[in-house]
């Protein structure tokens, strides 16, 4: 109940700020997880460090947020990772925690999964650019239970980690994945068209978001997009961005994201896989859970495009 009435009064508090002129800005910061990822369909991680670098500069994004996950370091991809890393904070860029293994809160004892952010946490602090945000493995805060999940928010206030949320979803990573495997059966792929994939699943998933934002807290908070380190990223997102602002988008930092009244706000419901904006709405109800995520991060609508229009594959193929 105690809880309830908390994100009663939040949301009337952002109700209130809509009343600002700056509220109908759209607003969005870049966030980047797994690194270090592993070798995507064209890139190696050096070539792809290096050019997402470029083009985050071209694009002009003062800086985005990169969520390590530690343990990749230790695999073979991860050889050189400390470096690149290095370089993405170097270029103004900043650094938090996304675990050590990666795993599922859901399915992972309590001590287990604390203690891998634990072990995260050790080789980040201390380092520049680091910032105290915890972002969970596939957004997964603990699903399964409301003592689960609340265990995981308190091991966070204890730590003093801010919870690294997510507003907007994207599945470029799932994209990724598509890509690779078309290479790897000699596939040929239209670029232009999968640059077009990749910028208007950005876009149409940015402001899905905010449509539901709006309707649930009477205005546009300031958006934290979740991306993955990907080829496909190092090759276009200054083209998303650029998508972006056409659309009346500005683009933000990290840190003034986390500074909008939505980071404390702690939804109570178990439908966080979504992302924060979601789970706010279904706190609110009035719409079904399916309602309340873009399609664009549904797989089989995203196959259905990749294979339309990247591989000009009928549907009988």
């Amino acid at each position: 109940m105690a809880s309830s009435m908390r994100l009663i009064l939040l949301i009337a508090a952002l109700l209130v700020a809509a009343a600002s002129p700056a509220a109908a800005q759209k607003r969005i910061a870049l966030s980047f997880d797994d690194i270090p990822r592993a070798p995507g369909a064209w890139l190696t991680p050096d070539q792809r460090t290096v050019m997402l670098i470029a083009a985050l500069e071209r694009g002009g994004v003062d800086q985005a947020a990169f969520f390590v996950t530690t343990g990749n370091l230790e695999h073979p991809h991860g050889s050189g990772g400390e470096d690149r890393i290095q370089a993405y904070v170097a270029a103004g860029h900043v650094i938090a925690n996304h675990s050590h293994s990666h795993g599922w809160a859901h399915s992972t004892p309590v001590a287990d999964y604390v203690a891998d952010i634990d072990r995260a946490s050790a080789w980040l602090q201390g380092r520049p650019g680091y910032r105290p945000w915890y972002r969970f493995p596939f957004l997964d805060e603990g699903r399964d239970t409301r003592e689960r999940r609340d265990a995981l928010r308190a091991a966070l206030r204890e730590r003093s980690l801010a919870n690294g949320y997510v507003t907007v979803d994207t599945y470029d990573w799932f994209i990724e994945e598509r890509l690779k495997e078309a290479v790897a059966a000699g596939r040929e792929i239209d670029r232009d068209a999968l640059r077009d994939l990749y910028v208007e699943s950005i876009v149409e998933a940015s402001n899905f978001t905010d449509s539901v934002a709006r309707e649930t807290l009477g205005r546009s908070p300031a958006h934290m997009i979740l991306l993955h380190e990907t080829d496909i990223a190092a090759l276009y997102i200054d083209d998303a961005v650029a998508a972006l602002r056409a659309d009346g988008w500005e683009i933000i930092t990290a840190d003034e994201a986390y500074a909008d009244p939505i980071a404390v706000a702690e939804p109570d419901t178990l439908f966080l896989g979504g992302g924060r904006i979601a789970a706010l709405a279904h706190v609110r109800g009035g719409r079904p859970a399916r309602e309340l995520v873009s399609e664009w991060t549904e797989e089989d609508h995203l196959t259905r495009q990749f294979n339309s229009r990247v591989l000009h594959q009928t549907e009988d193929e």
